[in-house]
């Protein structure tokens, strides 16, 4: 089994991200989907060798990957912020492009809004932001033998 915690929207809110370092370190992989990628790269900096940083409509510094795929256990999953597929409007170009590539997941932000998602057998996963403006959730991802299970975190403030 391989585990995930995946953050998005962070906006300069290290604090946010520091009170997530026991769960970072114990788990198997950090993606940090955009907004801002300086801080996936502060995350990244802790815990280089399993810290994937995507950037976001806000990352001027771009110092993740725009998109990204990632096989793990039989599971195929594709990453990326979100604004370039409109998902404030709908979520089913986020899934066209995903299945195209054939994953079977698909990890977004942008939108702030946490939940989970299924459209023509993609599974749609956004861990909701970590920014100081709202309430605050991550993602964390469980996959194993090509199967895949999340549960969305709230963070108490």
């Amino acid at each position: 089994m391989k585990s995930f915690i995946i953050v998005s929207d962070s906006h300069r809110n290290r604090a946010a991200l520091d009170k997530l370092d026991g769960v970072f370190a114990e788990c198997d992989y950090i993606i940090h989907l955009g907004d801002l990628s300086s801080d996936g790269g502060y995350v990244r900096q802790k815990y280089p060798d399993k810290t994937i940083v995507i950037n976001g409509n806000c990352d001027l510094d771009k110092l993740g990957d725009d998109e990204r795929e990632l096989e793990v256990e039989g599971v195929k999953i594709f990453m990326c912020h979100g604004h370039m597929y409109g998902v404030k409007q709908t979520l089913m170009r986020l899934a066209e492009e995903a299945a195209s590539r054939g994953c079977a997941i698909a990890l977004y932000g942008h939108t702030h809004c946490a939940r989970v998602d299924e459209i023509e057998g993609v599974k749609l996963i956004n861990p909701g932001n970590l920014s100081r403006y709202s309430a605050n959730s991550y993602c964390y991802l469980a996959v194993h033998n090509g199967k895949a299970v999340e549960k969305i975190v709230d963070i108490e403030s």
